[in-house]
């Protein structure tokens, strides 16, 4: 792609999302949203391969059907109360179609059916600021809009996307879908105390960002896109794959690592609201994800690929890694001792 169109599409998303983030109007808010989903357009048809473009056509398709739904919340909620403002969100009916467009947003379930697919399609830099960047406008607007919401309905559809996410990962062998669903898997852990503690899902999505960067960055720099290729990366980067398990076993929100602290305090926040059957069952079906990042895991740290047939192994890498994916993963391994910290700051 031309180094110009690229800086214009990434300008592009950043305005975008900043719109989005700062606005207080429902319809600034949508023209970030909108701005952002054609900016990203080119990044994930740019192979012009049969699958990017279709990629492209149901993300456009998905994206533009959220988006209407938001105007669409917006414009009968100011009907009824006349007002346009992002926080005073007030009428049943504009919080029940606003939280199925933002689900759409982010695909959560039953809305997650264009992620995974989409993911697939695209190159792995584009996979990140789609798992990542693309989802921080329709979480800031589900922050904003919280008091407002139905706990009964978010807690069942982020209980579905915690149960989904792991179920559907679990047979996956290309390591974008594995991410995908992993990413539908957080999304639940989000969804669920967005109405009781919303710092603490902003709080969640930070380290899910952090860790997640890490992870698709590293198989990026190993040129993975499968877990057969995986299984061989070890003889490229012997380093990388070490790092990469502890990365895998910290987005599975293993202890001591980086991702056991939002799980752990959202667990704790649920307890307090008298919520500890909803608690229970999150914590058992992130076991269903902990099995495909054990597996992923498994692969990255293999030195002999299970089978008889004689793989070519690669040849060692000597070039310098970049050195974002270090600090990427330094931090998603080791930031739960200073979580008192973090804790003071949100």
């Amino acid at each position: 792609m031309n180094p110009q169109a690229k800086l214009i599409f990434i300008a592009s998303l950043l305005l975008g999302s900043t719109i989005t983030i700062s606005s207080n109007h429902w319809i600034m808010a949508w023209t970030g949203l909108e701005i952002n989903t054609l900016a990203i357009l080119p990044l994930i048809s740019k192979s012009h391969h049969p699958r990017a473009i279709e990629a492209a056509t149901k993300y456009f398709l998905t994206q533009a059907a959220a988006s209407t739904l938001v105007l669409f919340s917006s414009m009968i909620n100011a009907w009824h109360t006349g007002q346009w403002d992002i926080t005073q969100l007030t009428h049943p009916l504009s919080c029940l179609i606003l939280t199925s467009a933002i689900a759409m947003k982010l695909g959560l379930v039953p809305f997650h059916f264009w992620f995974p697919e989409v993911l697939q399609g695209s190159p792995l830099t584009t996979g990140l600021i789609l798992s990542t960047a693309m989802k921080l406008p329709p979480m800031t607007l589900l922050f904003m809009t919280s008091p407002s919401l139905n706990p009964t309905l978010l807690v069942t559809l982020a209980i579905l996307s915690a149960a989904l996410g792991g179920w559907m990962g679990l047979n996956q062998t290309q390591t974008r879908k594995i991410l995908a669903f992993s990413s539908i898997s957080h999304l639940g852990w989000m969804a669920i105390i967005i109405t009781y503690n919303p710092k603490l899902t902003l709080l969640n999505f930070y380290l899910y960002t952090l860790m997640t960067a890490a992870v698709f960055m590293t198989l990026n720099s190993m040129k993975v896109l499968k877990l057969s290729t995986l299984m061989t990366a070890w003889t490229k980067a012997p380093s990388l794959s070490a790092i990469l398990l502890l990365t895998l076993l910290s987005l599975a929100g293993l202890p001591p690592m980086t991702g056991f602290l939002p799980k752990w305090l959202i667990i704790q926040e649920l307890t307090k609201q008298d919520m500890a059957p909803a608690a229970t069952i999150i914590s058992l079906l992130s076991l269903l994800g902990l099995f495909f990042y054990l597996r992923l895991a498994y692969c990255a740290t293999i030195t002999l690929p299970p089978h008889t047939t004689n793989h070519m192994k690669q040849w060692h890498n000597n070039k310098t890694t970049n050195p974002l994916i270090a600090i990427l993963t330094s931090l998603s391994i080791t930031l739960l001792p200073i979580a008192p910290m973090i804790l003071t700051i949100i």
